[in-house]
């Protein structure tokens, strides 16, 4: 038996999507893979192709309380020990890290038990934990060229594309058919792993704004935050509308291979998923993001004509209202923007960041 590649990965969503579409390819290849992530990845480690998922300690500094901190580095330090332990244990072929806190544990115990090391980067703009182990690890893969990448880093850096899922590359065989008159309009609204409240706000205005002809064909997917459920299900229950409302489902790229237009968060994974889906979009970036990296990401697709972006502080029911209107009522344009999309993605990701992979233990260090 050969030896493992290990992913590590921040518990969500954009994180874990990537390295479970890396999971797949290594294991069409024969290659064992185990999964390192966090307690909160037990909604997507159900589904995630690996011989073992290990659960290591970990924790953010998001707090300024001196026993917080402390907390938060023995917590840390628990996690690195373990890590240390679980690399010598199991002298993996490989440790590929995707980014967030979680990573860091692990990928600082491959670097001290000398394994072979590459982190993977979904955004344009170099996450913090990303950021951190980048001059410590032997090779970076890029899922989108970087915004002001560091000259020492470049050396060491591949653009792969961000690997998408197997169910993704499914729905990417579904050619993009536009809504015309009297036809139902399939539009798909997420935020995220958890959804965005926003969301769960200025849909309802902008579906009251839309005029009864195309109220008539709407059909709705909506995830929203537990906490937003009902309302937003009330809300479409009293209108007439069919939606299907939850904080998360496992048949996203089915949906996304239904949508006739996608509003949504512009995290990583979701622009690199719609790109080689090829569907229109309205994206508004998260706003509160350090790096703001979301909207670096939206900005290339936007760049192309996929996209319609609009920061939260303008995302409101009208301006919704508008842009469902002109993509709902002009087949010419919906179609124009799913081959844009198209035409930015990239479906061998897995593949080219897999090569990568496999070579790793075959270089030297940087």
């Amino acid at each position: 038996m050969t030896a493992p590649i290990l992913l590590c990965a921040g518990g969500t969503g954009g994180h874990l999507f990537p390295a479970e579409a890396l999971a797949h390819e290594l294991k069409s290849r024969g290659r064992e893979v185990h999964l390192v992530t966090d307690e909160r990845a037990d909604r997507y480690a159900a589904s995630f192709p690996a011989e073992a998922v290990h659960i290591v300690p970990s924790a953010t500094f998001g707090s300024r309380n001196p026993l917080a901190v402390l907390r938060s580095g023995l917590k840390l330090w628990r996690g690195y020990r373990q890590s240390i332990a679980l690399m010598k244990r199991l002298k993996p072929a490989a440790v590929v890290g995707f980014g967030g806190y979680p990573t860091i544990p692990p990928m600082m115990g491959a670097v001290q038990t000398g394994q072979a090391t590459l982190i993977h980067e979904q955004n344009a703009v170099m996450g913090r934990a990303n950021r951190f182990l980048a001059s410590r690890v032997r090779a970076i893969a890029a899922g989108i060229a970087q915004n002001g990448a560091d000259a020492a880093h470049a050396a060491k850096t591949t653009l792969t594309g961000n690997p998408v899922r197997p169910a993704v590359l499914e729905a990417a065989r579904t050619p993009y058919a536009p809504s015309g008159a009297g036809e139902p309009f399939n539009l798909v609204v997420f935020g995220g792993s958890q959804g965005a409240s926003v969301f769960a706000t200025v849909l309802p205005e902008a579906v009251r704004l839309l005029p009864p002809e195309l109220r008539a064909r709407l059909r709705v997917t909506q995830q929203a935050r537990a906490e937003d459920e009902a309302g937003v299900s009330e809300f479409y229950d009293r209108e007439g509308i069919p939606a299907e409302v939850a904080p998360f489902f496992r048949d996203m790229a089915d949906r996304l291979a239904k949508a006739h237009l996608v509003v949504s968060r512009s995290g990583a994974s979701t622009v690199s998923e719609l790109a080689v889906v090829g569907r229109p979009s309205v994206l508004v970036p998260y706003p509160y993001a350090l790096d703001h990296d979301q909207a670096a990401n939206a900005a290339r697709l936007e760049a192309s004509g996929a996209t319609t972006v609009v920061r939260q502080a303008e995302f409101t029911g009208e301006r919704l209202a508008a842009l469902i209107r002109e993509v709902a009522d002009d087949p010419a344009k919906a179609a124009a923007m799913a081959a844009a999309a198209r035409a930015q993605g990239l479906p061998d990701a897995a593949r080219l960041l897999a090569d990568l992979v496999e070579a790793m233990p075959n270089r030297k260090t940087a």
